[in-house]
């Protein structure tokens, strides 16, 4: 979190230097992927919410069907960043078109490293949830990898707010 702050603070420092060429950069960011993929990860942090819960209960099909949703909106997510840089790219906009996205491309791409290996942590709970004795230390791992995946939901409302609302 200490990285993050500290690229939020570089971010915002050259944001203030330089407002036009991010004002007019920003908008041609889509608002609606962006939305989309805000709702989708904190839809998923809701699911995986759901399957720690589940998971003290020992209910474990039901803690897995929470994991593979989670893990189905991920993937979304995932692919709407495809879609999203696919965009930026066929528009001409690249890492080395200003700074706005030089920055945008960096620290949505070291998020979307994240949101990847959260993928793996939660595929590789699910797994675990699929044999019919679990124990404390399967809850406490879910617990964990649960968190993780909260700690890369949290990060990209940050990202969402500053690169798609910051005015």
């Amino acid at each position: 979190m200490i990285i993050f702050a500290i690229f939020f603070a570089t971010y915002l420092f050259y944001r203030i230097q330089n407002q036009e060429i991010y004002q007019i950069s920003q908008a041609y960011l889509n608002k609606v992927i962006g939305l989309s993929n805000t709702f989708i990860l904190l839809t998923s942090s809701l699911f995986v919410v759901v399957a720690v819960q589940l998971s003290r209960t020992g209910n474990n099909i039901a803690t897995r069907i929470n994991l593979l949703a989670a893990i189905t909106l991920g993937v979304i997510f995932c692919f709407l960043k495809y879609f999203e840089y696919r965009e930026k790219f066929d528009q001409g906009f690249t890492l080395v078109s200003n700074d706005f996205f030089m920055f945008y491309y960096v620290f949505t791409g070291i998020h979307l490293l994240h949101v990847v290996i959260g993928l793996g942590v939660l595929i590789f709970l699910s797994q675990r949830f699929r044999r019919k004795q679990i124990n404390n230390a399967d809850v406490d791992m879910l617990t964990s990898g649960g968190a993780f995946w909260h700690l890369v939901d949290l990060l990209w409302v940050i990202l969402f707010a500053l690169f798609y609302l910051v005015g």
